[in-house]
């Protein structure tokens, strides 16, 4: 495999992002390359489509040899306003705080150090906050917390660590440094004024009746609390309205920006396909330094501008080549997938690599390459290329159905389905196989596993 095969197939697997700064490394690491902007027509982008070489293009004979290095700015450019403005350091501080990223530890120390407490108390709460994890619960015991202090020469009497714990929990995000989910909820539920409706109940279920909560059983929860459905179903609203991960609203995932490669619309009722042009960088050779190849006499540097102009059509050939090979296999996609395009998940037609590999006529590697981290703008969500191949199951008819198109039902039929009264895996099964469909129980759970849908039992509620 030689050197610019493994460099098309290397860009051909990269994202979008990650192909922009391979190119912006390039730029910048070969002389011959540079980014082609629209509005300027290049020499060499002329040459390239008369087909000429480019070796042939002589540079202008009236740039001299040495440019002057004593020129001062203002003979060049023209002498901006001055700033008339005035500095606001307080305005410049708060726009550096606002692009910063707060962690839930900063949050936690910056309230700790608020605190009107001793030098041992503020050692204890230091321990207290770097055992939290990011979800806000506490993962070391009260004796591991000591033996942890006592390494750092502080004798404290776990007493003295539990009144420290207690003053951290009722910290902002209330419930931080919970010991496990009954604490957190109850730290949140008493921190709500006296007067709140159910209160006192919620506090009593949650302390003392969780785990009837966490498996429905709300016959035996109606009993325990001596409350009627109404009551009971308020109660646990209330309930619900608590955070059970209270560091998530403090440290929230980092946002992921998608840039799509290829854009899907319908013109005159037909799918067209395009490359997004914005996403994808446009590079040519400097016609000027390739002009310098003939010109040179020194056999080293004629030598070294070679390589670097073999390079720059290298690298610009795989990039058109990468193109290609994406919009080709996108298209081929859409071709295939026309009835998800207008009736949506349940339409979806199973597909496979060696599907698009056959008809493309490529091997089903470079199909896995391409389809991996590209995405597609289409009217129903931007969506990654591997979205659209899924396996597929035989109906009774001998048809095939793709899972995608099974896991859409599966949503549909729980989203319809009585919450008293939610539907098994079995009876979804038994369902879908009076519409036709063949799948078994345990394949059933597997794909509401991966939807993240809970199981009957953790569906049922009292509404």
């Amino acid at each position: 495999m030689t050197p610019q095969l493994q460099q098309a197939i290397r860009l051909l697997q990269l994202s979008t992002m990650e192909l922009n700064v391979e190119v912006q490394e390039a730029l910048e690491s070969n002389l011959m390359l540079e980014v082609d902007d629209d509005d300027a027509e290049s020499e060499s982008g002329t040459a390239e489509r008369n087909g000429h070489d480019l070796e042939s293009f002589e540079a202008p004979k009236d740039i001299p040899a040495d440019l002057p290095v004593d020129s001062v700015w203002e003979d060049i450019y023209d002498s901006l306003p001055a700033y008339t403005g005035t500095y606001d350091p307080d305005f410049a501080d708060a726009e550096v705080q606002r692009g910063a990223v707060e962690t839930l530890h900063d949050h936690l120390y910056w309230q700790l150090s608020m605190l009107r407490a001793s030098e041992t108390d503020f050692a204890i709460g230091a321990a207290i906050i770097d055992s939290v994890d990011d979800d806000g619960y506490l993962c070391l015991s009260l004796e591991e917390l000591q033996e942890s202090l006592a390494a750092q020469n502080l004798r404290v009497d776990l007493d003295e660590i539990e009144m420290v714990l207690h003053r951290i929990q009722n910290f902002d995000p209330v419930g931080v440094a919970a010991r496990n989910l009954k604490e957190c909820l109850t730290r949140q539920l008493q921190q709500l004024s006296g007067t709140r409706p159910w209160r006192g109940e919620a506090l009593i279920l949650v302390e003392n009746y969780l785990e009837l909560l966490g498996s429905r059983d709300f016959d035996q929860l109606k009993r325990a609390l001596k409350l009627d459905e109404s009551s009971l179903r308020d109660v646990i609203y209330l309930i619900q309205s608590l955070n059970p991960r209270p560091g998530s609203q403090i440290q929230p995932a980092p946002a992921e920006y998608v840039i799509p490669d290829v854009f899907v619309r319908k013109h005159n009722g037909a799918w067209r396909v395009e490359l997004n042009s914005d996403a994808f960088p446009k590079l040519r050779v400097n016609a000027r330094y390739a002009g310098l190849v003939r010109r040179t006499e020194n056999g080293a540097d004629k030598d070294c501008l070679r390589s670097h102009l073999q390079e720059a059509r290298w690298f610009i050939k795989s990039l058109k080549s990468r193109n290609e090979t994406l919009l080709k296999v996108a298209t081929c996609i859409v071709e295939r997938q026309k009835a998800f395009l207008e009736y949506g998940e349940e339409a979806m037609k199973p597909m496979v690599l060696h599907d698009i590999a056959e008809e493309v006529e490529m091997h089903e590697s470079t199909i896995s390459r391409v389809t991996t981290h590209k995405f597609m703008h289409t009217p129903r969500g931007i969506l990654e290329l591997k979205y659209f191949f899924s396996s597929h199951v035989y109906t009774k008819g001998g048809a095939e159905c793709s899972s995608t198109a099974i896991r859409a039902l599966l949503k549909k039929l729980i989203a319809a389905e009585n919450s008293r009264r939610p539907l098994s895996d079995s009876k979804l099964a038994a369902i879908l196989s009076e519409q036709g469909i063949n799948v078994a129980r345990r394949t059933v759970a597997k794909y509401r596993e991966a939807m993240a849908i809970p199981s009957s039992t953790e569906r049922k509620s009292l509404t």
